[in-house]
């Protein structure tokens, strides 16, 4: 099989890439090849924001499946039906397990939950893309199939509630220092993270199947945690057994800091519990392996390997502090008042 990743070396992506390639299939990267190449994945280079440069790349060229990490709102699909109606026997797009409905009405996630997040504009943006692909299979036939990964992690990043994204040692360094992590409400809301090994065997096992155009999957780990727990099997991946952990309110915290509006308020305040069924049927090898005490052992191998990956930031770390202090006379004013 053809396959075509647009993007290729995310999270995500780079696990799919590599799994694709031991699996056999012939795998072509589109991207900006800011990074290092995956070695045996072919490369073209175009800056998809640069529809032209696109086309141009590729002119003639035929898929039997597109997989498209990195599309964010209904012009970028937009962009990908003129690029891709008739040259591809496959669509996949990823989109995201936050679109689901907040706050949601039962406990267990299935592919039939409704989509609605009034609080994140990301999530929107997602469910607006499905909408727009769903109106080009049922009007065009256009061939989709719409995937929805929940919060995924590798060797590179560590997937706290509270905790920078593109610098996310920074949880470390504070835990290794004896500082206090934040953990949103109690921490006992249950959360589900997958490894994005685990996530790349449901994607791989759907690519090329016929029997998945028209369909929507999630993909994710069937392990359910508290955060409180997620949290406590980081410390001791990193060596701190027992760590400072300060329960805060998610308003409170969203409150302080808006941009956590939608990623806490409009995600991971909520418990997430995902019903698997859907995708095991489809791709019956599919199981996740990785349990998260496991991979996140796995991730701080990867960053204590080279301390030049052990980057901070040192901006949102005084933030941190800053809002813990704030938390913390307003907590003793009150026990005060009510003495």
């Amino acid at each position: 099989m053809k396959i075509l990743f647009l993007g290729g070396t995310g999270i995500i992506s780079t696990a799919c890439t590599q799994l694709a390639l031991a699996r056999g299939l012939e795998v072509t990267l589109l991207n900006r090849s800011r990074r290092e190449a995956i070695p045996g994945a072919q490369q073209l280079t175009a800056d998809l924001a640069a529809p032209a440069s696109v086309a141009a790349a590729l002119a003639g060229r035929q898929w039997d499946a597109v997989v498209d990490f990195v599309a964010f709102t209904p012009a970028d699909l937009e962009q990908r039906l003129a690029l891709f109606r008739g040259h591809v026997g496959q669509f996949v797009f990823i989109s995201s397990a936050s679109a689901y409905q907040k706050p949601l009405s039962h406990y267990l996630i299935t592919e039939s939950t409704p989509l609605a997040n009034p609080l994140w504009e990301y999530s929107r943006n997602k469910i607006a893309c499905e909408e727009l692909l769903l109106r080009a299979y049922r009007e065009q036939a256009f061939p989709i199939t719409i995937v929805r990964p929940s919060l995924t992690y590798g060797d590179t990043n560590i997937p706290l509630a509270i905790n920078s994204w593109t610098q996310s040692f920074t949880a470390i360094a504070r835990l290794r220092a004896g500082k206090p992590l934040i953990a949103p409400g109690d921490g006992l809301s249950l959360w589900t993270i997958t490894h994005n090994t685990d996530f790349a065997k449901g994607l791989v096992g759907l690519l090329g199947h016929p029997g998945s155009i028209g369909h929507a999957f999630h993909i994710t780990s069937d392990e359910a945690l508290t955060w409180n727990q997620i949290y406590q099997q980081t410390a001791e991946a990193a060596g701190v057994p027992q760590p400072k952990l300060v329960h805060i309110a998610s308003d409170f915290l969203a409150a302080c800091m808006p941009e956590y509006v939608g990623s806490l308020l409009g995600d991971k305040s909520h418990s997430a519990v995902f019903d698997n069924s859907k995708i095991k049927r489809f791709v019956p090898d599919f199981v996740a392996t990785t349990r998260y005490r496991d991979g996140i052992a796995r991730t701080l191998r990867w960053f204590d390997a080279e301390p030049q990956r052990q980057s901070v930031d040192t901006t949102l770390d005084a933030t941190w502090d800053r809002l813990i202090a704030a938390y913390e006379r307003g907590l003793s004013a009150a026990q005060r008042e009510f003495a």
